[in-house]
C-alpha cells in the first residue's frame, strides 16, 4: 500500500499526462500535457499526428511539436526521416495528413532530416528540435 506522499506524486504524474481508460478498465498514458500544441486555440496532441505520418509509406520516423507562428500563435511542425531510397515532399505529407486528420492538426511546416536527436534511451528529443527551429527563425529575421 502506498503512503499519501507516494499517492500524491503518482496523481501529479498522471494529471500531467493525457490518458484514457479502455473498456477493461486499463489506464493508458498517451502523451504529456506540456507537449500539447495549440494552433489558434485548438488542441493538437503530437502523438496523434505522428501516428498518421508514420503510416505514410516513405516515412521511417517522425517527430511532431509546436513552433512559434505569427498568425496562429503556435503551429504544428513535423520533422521527418524518410526510409532509405524513398522520396516525399512537404506537400505530399500535408495532403496525406489532410485525408486523415482535422485541418488544424495538419502540419503547417514539414522538415526532412537524415536523423532525429535522441536521448540515451532512444527517445526523440522534441525540445532540441524546437530549439533548432527557434534558432533558424532568429537567423532568418537577422
Amino acid at each position: 500500500m502506498h503512503n499519501s506522499q507516494e499517492c500524491t506524486a503518482i496523481s501529479r504524474h498522471i494529471i500531467q499526462n493525457v490518458r484514457y481508460i479502455d473498456e477493461d478498465g486499463y489506464l493508458f498514458l498517451t502523451s504529456r500535457k506540456k507537449e500539447l500544441i495549440k494552433p489558434s486555440g485548438h488542441q493538437v496532441y503530437p502523438g496523434e499526428v505522428e501516428e498518421v505520418i508514420t503510416k505514410h509509406p516513405a516515412v521511417f520516423e517522425v517527430s511532431v511539436a509546436g513552433v512559434r507562428d505569427e498568425l496562429q500563435g503556435e503551429a504544428v511542425k513535423a520533422w521527418i526521416v524518410l526510409k532509405p531510397g524513398q522520396q516525399a515532399t512537404a506537400q505530399e505529407i500535408q495532403t496525406f495528413c489532410k485525408e486523415r486528420l482535422t485541418a488544424y492538426k495538419v502540419p503547417k511546416h514539414v522538415e526532412f532530416r537524415t536523423d532525429l536527436p535522441k536521448s540515451m534511451v532512444g527517445k526523440v528529443l522534441r525540445r532540441i528540435l524546437q530549439e533548432e527551429d527557434i534558432a533558424k527563425q532568429k537567423e532568418k529575421s537577422s
